[in-house]
């Protein structure tokens, strides 16, 4: 555990009452620091330390706290602050026109969420109801979201205090772990074996973790489902949006799903929101409910995502993100040249992680390396026990972008 903050502080002051009447849970609570200020790449504690944040949970495309949808928000709040769900509002059919807008042939519809994880059990939902089957495909070892359907998907066997998930899970070997050959092979056997057939695989086109398939992986797994009736689900919460370089990180491998969901930054970085964005075909079902939320076209949710969708298209952040991914690339080549605790990167656009060299930091845990991270002013998570996860927002400088390399040279020198 990354070590907390001195005591005395205003921050430590803050999250020791933040501990007092939080329930405690893994990667939140206790918290690290207190926030009281974000803006663009920098995240400030309560004393007034700040850092460079290449983590944000993967929500700060446009970076935080940005000024355009600030405005946007505050002048909705004088506009119109709440719509039930029976009734239209302008910010609602103007973010799912434009989003529909962004499907390979337009010909799309979509059904807004509160969070990331009912926006895949929404999916989940309704693969079963245009396939008439129930059982869905996932990776061993992903991560779809903590609702208890969502979080079914991620193990076979998870942890057994949490008692039974959904039934109908098949787990399938991951091609990060296995290879791609072992997953298609276990995908396979699932789509001929599984009674009743398999209404969906769902999965990450890139994980959030940055590892990045073969380009012929998806395209396979997208023959197969054809082939078998299923439907191709793809999870970019963390990835879409231009992250990866491409407005949906699908579109690397030429495999279009039949649905995808989107999530984390949908809301700029500052309010909640997903969405389940799916062919339009698969509207069949008007006498069910398949996703009522009382926020379901919050006029202030979706103008966050709308005003932030529209800043996203018009800056080309997607292709900055391409462009910086290569800045990256080469920098962190030249370190590994002098480094051997640094190798490589994984991942693509600004969705990347360094790569590490586990024998240059044996007996380096990694509560000391993202420590030594913070003490130079950076903000990160690792991916996995060999990287650490660089993932800023696509409108961070040129300048930030540098110093950001350079502080993680130094933390990593100074530990091992």
């Amino acid at each position: 555990m990354i070590e907390r903050d001195v005591p005395g502080t205003a921050s430590a002051a803050l999250v020791d009452r933040d501990a007092a009447v939080f329930f405690h849970q893994d990667g939140s609570s206790p918290c690290l620091a207190a926030l009281r200020h974000v803006s663009g790449s920098w995240i400030e504690d309560m004393d007034g330390r700040r850092y460079l944040d290449l983590h944000g949970n993967t929500a700060h495309h446009i970076g935080h706290a940005h000024p355009e949808l600030v405005a946007a928000l505050k002048a909705q709040l004088d506009e119109l602050t709440f719509s039930p769900r029976r009734y239209a509002n302008e910010p609602a059919t103007e973010l799912a026109e434009l989003l529909t807008a962004q499907w390979p042939d337009g010909r799309a519809k979509v059904l807004f969420t509160t969070g990331g994880s009912d926006a895949i059990e929404l999916a989940m939902k309704l693969a079963r109801v245009v396939t008439g089957r129930s059982a869905t495909v996932s990776l061993e070892g992903c991560y779809h979201g903590h609702g208890l359907g969502a979080f079914g998907l991620s193990r076979a066997e998870p942890d057994r205090r949490l008692g039974s998930f959904l039934p109908d899970r098949v787990h399938v070997r991951s091609y990060w772990k296995y290879g791609a050959a072992a997953m298609i092979e276990d995908i396979e056997r699932a789509l001929r074996e599984t009674p009743g057939g398999v209404a969906a695989i769902i999965a990450e086109p890139i994980r959030s973790n940055c590892h990045v398939p073969s380009l012929e992986l998806w395209p396979e797994v997208r023959r197969l489902c054809d082939a078998a009736g299923t439907l191709l689900i793809f999870d970019e919460i963390p990835s879409g949006l231009g992250k990866t370089g491409l407005f949906f990180a699908f579109e690397h491998f030429g495999a279009r799903p039949d649905m995808v969901v989107l999530g984390k930054a949908l809301g700029g970085g500052i309010l909640p929101i997903a969405a389940v964005l799916a062919d339009a075909r698969f509207d069949i079902a008007p006498e069910l409910a398949l996703g009522h939320y009382t926020h379901e076209k919050n006029p202030l949710t979706t103008r966050a995502a709308l005003t932030g969708l529209r800043i996203i298209l018009r800056d080309q952040l997607p292709a900055r993100a391409a462009r910086l991914e290569q800045v990256v690339r080469e920098r962190v080549a030249e370190l590994a040249r002098s480094m051997p605790a640094i190798r490589s990167v994984r991942g693509k656009g600004l969705l990347l992680a360094i790569e590490l060299d586990q024998q240059a930091l044996a007996g380096v845990t990694e509560a000391t390396l993202l420590q030594a991270l913070l003490d130079h002013g950076i903000s990160t998570t690792t991916k996995g026990r060999d990287a650490l996860g660089f993932s800023p927002p696509m409108t961070i400088s040129d300048d930030e972008l540098v110093t950001a390399l350079n502080s993680i040279a130094i933390a990593v020198r100074s530990v091992v």
